[in-house]
């Protein structure tokens, strides 16, 4: 049905920016948004827990009747959109394929660093999305297993943390990449330390080119007037409440509900 809400899922507190980039593009959609943070950070698990804990976060948003499901964890991306597509009866987006295309467009050189979590940077998934739309790019990409958590600590502006972004991202600075690839959707709220450390290079956060992609295979749009906004977590914390307000720029209620795990 048109009114049917859009499902949106991550890990934790990133995926936040993806549901409010969907939020400014299509605002008469009503958004429905569970955060795992029970279980975060997913990127640090292995193949198989992070798609056992991807089927079941899907599974939790099938229980509201979404028309569609976003896959805003680049982790679950890299490791589960297949399996999500073929278990569902509905249309599943992930975060990698829009992220890549918008690397490739941004790039003048061709040198693209992508920084995301362990899995997601063994997973390859950036490296043969960028290389299968242009197979003479050049992917250089190193895993910042720190940033999740600082992030979810709220220490977006912290020193530490811009200590923690030169050390990883010094390397692929010598790389001479022209364009850097947030493969993590927590690290758009870094995105200040990030620019002050990659000074020149063009930051990719893939959360627009998600929100266009949701639009392009919407199944049905609804044409009523705003939409609602609806936000789940697996653990009711304050530090998520207080960044989600901080994201969302508005009153969001956050509700805890439990996972069906089975």
């Amino acid at each position: 049905m048109p009114n049917s809400p859009i499902g949106i899922f991550d890990s934790g507190v990133g995926g936040l920016t993806v549901l409010k980039a969907l939020r400014e593009l299509l605002p008469a959609e009503n958004l429905i948004y569970f955060g795992d943070t029970a279980r975060v950070p997913y990127g640090t698990k292995s193949h198989k827990t992070i798609i056992r804990y991807s089927l079941q976060n899907t599974k939790l948003l099938q229980r509201f009747r979404v028309k569609m499901v976003v896959v805003a964890c680049n982790t679950s991306s890299a490791h589960a959109l297949e399996i999500l597509k073929e278990e569902f009866p509905f249309p599943v987006v992930g975060v990698v394929e829009p992220g890549a295309k918008e690397a490739v467009k941004a790039s003048r050189s061709g040198r693209i660093g992508v920084i995301g979590t362990e899995a997601t940077v063994r997973s390859e998934a950036y490296r043969k999305a960028i290389v299968s739309l242009d197979p003479f790019c050049q992917v250089f990409q190193k895993a910042c297993p720190l940033f999740v958590p600082l992030i979810e600590e709220g220490w977006l502006e912290d020193e530490i943390t811009e200590k923690v972004a030169e050390r990883y991202l010094g390397e692929l600075l010598k790389e001479e990449i022209d364009t850097l690839v947030l493969g993590c959707t927590h690290y758009p709220l870094i995105k200040g330390v990030l620019s002050r450390v990659c000074r020149g290079v063009k930051l990719v956060d893939s959360a627009g080119a998600v929100a266009r992609e949701v639009e392009r295979l919407l199944p049905a749009k609804n044409t009523g007037k705003r939409g609602s906004v609806r936000i789940l977590v697996s653990d009711k914390t304050e530090r998520f409440e207080r960044i989600a307000k901080m994201i969302m720029e508005e009153e969001v209620e956050i509700e805890e509900v439990e996972i069906d795990k089975e």
